[in-house]
């Protein structure tokens, strides 16, 4: 297969086995979903679920949570790690929100991009799931999916975000990385799969011999 041909498998195949992709972070609106996945980094999505519950009740809007101290954000939000620097973040990303954008959380990659702690991937999580916007977030394991099925030799996130983007058609992009998450949890995942036991990487690579060697993000 050349690597278009890989991609348009993958699509139909991906599309087949999750027809309609839930968003895996629980949320109540744009606000509360970029909250979740700031505090995704780092944690699997299972962990965030079940720590914002008690974050959300106690404020699930900017103008409650700059009312709350840092050190109550925090702790309710350890689970999750790194929460010093995630829960000064909240507090940070909160007061900005207030001050230059009437407390609405931004329609725009750049003014997402200046908030504290949120960085592309995260902004493009929101854009995506929030507001609907063509985007193709690029984490760590669909970077490595992207490498095993050989539709990308990016050696960063950033690169393999745009060779993704290059194969797939730009209103698949939304679903696209929402089934590559769900396909790499349920069968290829880091220690399941190396690039020759799960369906996709078997279809792709049907003469493949040896492990993917993978390059870091």
């Amino acid at each position: 297969m050349t690597r278009l041909e890989r991609a348009h498998f993958i699509d139909r195949r991906l599309q087949e086995l999750y027809p309609n992709p839930p968003i895996p972070l629980d949320h109540r609106d744009s606000y509360t979903l970029l909250i979740a996945v700031l505090l995704s980094a780092q944690c699997t999505d299972i962990r965030v679920n079940q720590v914002t519950p008690a974050l959300f009740d106690l404020a699930d809007t900017p103008e409650e949570m700059v009312k709350i101290p840092v050190e109550t954000i925090r702790q309710i939000i350890r689970p999750c790690g790194l929460s010093p620097r995630k829960s000064k973040a909240i507090s940070d990303l909160s007061a900005l929100l207030l001050e230059k954008h009437q407390g609405r959380v931004p329609e725009d990659f750049a003014h997402l991009e200046e908030l504290p702690g949120v960085g592309h991937k995260t902004a493009s999580v929101v854009m995506s799931q929030a507001f609907g916007h063509p985007a193709f977030p690029v984490d760590t394991h669909i970077h490595r999916l992207a490498q095993r099925w050989g539709l990308s030799k990016g050696k960063n996130v950033v690169q393999t975000e745009q060779d993704l983007k290059k194969v797939f058609p730009e209103d698949r992009w939304n679903d696209l990385h929402l089934q590559m998450i769900y396909y790499g949890r349920d069968h290829c995942t880091a220690r399941g799969c190396d690039g020759r036991v799960c369906e996709i990487c078997q279809s792709c690579y049907p003469q493949r011999t040896s492990p993917v060697k993978l390059k870091k993000a």
